[in-house]
């Protein structure tokens, strides 16, 4: 990505030789194939020159999302009943006498075909009382390595408390993993993704990552695996189970399940019916959010940003697909795009006298003090505090909660962590990564998106509102996460545009180590990161939850948008793709 300067004319033109006119401005010595900053003096009367990013335009204009059409009225009607008469079904099918076997993998199905919400209860109480009686359950799996680590890693999916001691059966006299247990392919794949439900400290579980990664691949290589089980073995080991945006995989898995020869018919039905519905209702949402975007006019204004409704509207699916969060969407995808505006001015446009003033004022939270700040900045700080603002009224409208407060302060944090990147790199500062990641992670956002999504609520108490603080590790690891996917993806490009060292320079410089060993430290950072967030995923309430689950799903939509590179900044690849299945092409009845 080149960079290009941007020519601004200041408003004001004084003498060159007024010593108060003088500003600082950026100019850019290249080190090797990193631009670093070098201040110089230049009179007022000339030319500011302007960073800018050239990012690609937007690929979904509003008029092509308002032609987006979905399903007639008396259709889409008719699909909803016929769910309903199916949900009835799939309930009896839950709570009917069956093997334990079986019931794991019906439940296991509900989830990955992206239906298991519709019967939330069920499950649960299934689930529960299973866990009831564990250890007696266990002595019924005897040597069963896929049921047992199928059983594990649901209980751990949703919420109960289970140990890794339920493995102990399948070691050796030296306390390893039974060699034997190879021969077991389809334990083996249950048991590399329950692995990835570890905790910290859980060894059983580290030795069986290793183990059945190791095992799985020779399978592959050997060739010798069934071709519809082979499918899933190389699904399983492009990307773990825990770690996948679940709507995407839910696509994939209706079309795989399709093709299973113990395929249940009610269940398939369901799953497709669900799918196109839910793909509509979110078409629906889309062309609101997008008439929003249009009428406020930022694109129009502010060019120099990256103009992605679509992408900050697929990001809030991937954090909560499900119908009840309509509103949660919404208000996400306006926070999202907001968030890239100011992101963009910090990274890219503004100067460092511009950003310490806004940062100023965002802090302040006092729409008078305005007035000292640039056309571009009053316009990105009047909408930031309007959209605040309106979130307060509502929720001080509905449950008479002020969560004003907690929204200026999440915002005002956000802004000083881009100021202090800001400032690295116009000082040209490589800080350590410690330093680094203890900033990073209140600047990729997500302590900003989670404030937002707790305080709107609807479980929200005022008992509850005060006690956001205690989640504050679990947003953390959330935060890092996201923030270590993205750098691993765009830290080349955002350094040859110009913009603060990353993750990965902060090590190299550190350490004084080559790249690749740099990006391993990131990979294990990741690995860390999560078995710190699986280590708390038990919940008291519907409102922690939520929140948890929110914060769960944030990384793991990181993780696929910079799998493959800057999905966000640059979308025309795999991002596109998805999004034309998940919002545009519905699955074949």
């Amino acid at each position: 990505m080149s960079l290009r300067l941007l020519p601004i004319v200041c408003a004001t033109s004084f003498p060159c030789s007024s010593l108060s006119t003088f500003r600082r401005i950026a100019s850019f010595e290249h080190h090797g194939n990193h631009p670093r900053f070098s201040p110089r003096i230049r009179c007022s009367g000339q030319p500011l020159l302007r960073r800018s990013a050239n990012y690609q335009p937007n690929l979904w204009s509003h008029d092509y999302i308002q032609s987006l059409t979905s399903d007639h009225s008396m259709e889409e009607e008719q699909n909803a009943a016929r769910i309903s008469k199916l949900e009835e079904e799939v309930v009896k099918l839950i709570q009917e006498e069956k093997g334990l076997e079986d019931q794991l993998q019906l439940i296991d199905h509900l989830q990955q075909l992206g239906v298991a919400y519709h019967f939330k209860d069920d499950i649960k109480d299934a689930l529960g009382s299973i866990h009831g009686s564990l250890e007696d359950t266990s002595m019924l799996l005897k040597d069963n390595l896929h049921a047992t680590a199928l059983l594990f890693r649901l209980l751990r999916e949703n919420g109960f408390d289970v140990s890794e001691d339920m493995f102990s059966r399948f070691k050796d006299e030296k306390g390893h993993l039974k060699t034997c247990l190879q021969h077991q392919t389809k334990g083996m794949l249950s048991l590399y993704e329950a692995s990835y439900l570890g905790k910290e400290g859980e060894f059983v579980l580290i030795e069986a990552m290793d183990f059945t990664t190791k095992h799985l691949k020779k399978l592959m290589e050997e060739g010798s695996l069934e071709p519809r089980f082979r499918e899933h073995v190389a699904h399983a080991l492009e990307l773990p189970l825990n770690w996948r945006m679940e709507r995407i995989h839910t696509r994939w898995f209706i079309e795989t399940y399709r093709r299973e020869a113990t395929m249940n018919p009610l269940l398939l039905e369901l799953a497709k019916l669900n799918f196109n519905l839910i793909q509509s209702m979110h078409k629906r949402e889309l062309k609101e959010v997008s008439r929003w975007w249009t009428d406020l006019g930022l694109a129009q204004r502010l060019p120099f940003f990256r103009d992605r409704l679509m992408e900050n509207y697929f990001w809030t699916v991937g954090w909560a697909f499900e119908p009840q969060f309509w509103s949660f969407r919404e208000m996400q995808t306006k926070l999202v795009s907001l968030i890239t505006v100011i992101d963009d001015v910090y990274d890219v446009f503004g100067t460092l006298d511009e950003l310490e003033l806004f940062t100023n004022v965002v802090d302040r939270w006092d729409v008078n003090a305005i007035d000292k700040l640039p056309g571009y900045m009053k316009l990105c700080f009047l909408v930031v505090f309007n959209m605040a603002n309106d979130a307060g009224y509502r929720v001080m409208k509905e449950k008479d909660l002020d969560i004003i407060p907690y929204l200026r302060r999440a915002w005002a944090d956000v802004c000083k962590s881009y100021l202090v990147e800001a400032r690295w790199y116009h000082h040209g500062i490589t800080p350590k990564l410690g330093e680094y990641l203890d900033n990073a992670w209140t600047s990729v956002s997500s302590p900003l998106l989670l404030t937002h999504a707790y305080c709107m609520s609807e479980d929200l108490t005022a008992e509850a509102l005060p006690s956001i603080c205690k989640y504050q590790d679990f947003v953390r690891r959330s935060s890092v996460l996201y923030r270590l996917y993205n750098d691993l993806a765009t830290s080349k490009a955002e350094l040859s545009r110009g913009d603060a060292p990353k993750s990965i320079q902060c090590y190299k410089h550190e350490k004084n180590v080559s790249e690749d060993v740099a990006r391993e430290k990131l990979r294990e950072l990741i690995s860390v990161n999560w078995r710190a967030l699986n280590g708390d995923r038990t919940s008291s309430s519907p409102l922690e939850e939520y929140l948890k689950r929110v914060a769960i799903n944030i990384p793991r939509m990181a993780q696929f948008l910079y799998e493959h590179g800057d999905g966000y900044g640059i979308p025309d690849g795999e991002t596109k793709n998805q999004i034309e299945l998940l919002f545009i092409q519905p699955i074949e009845l």
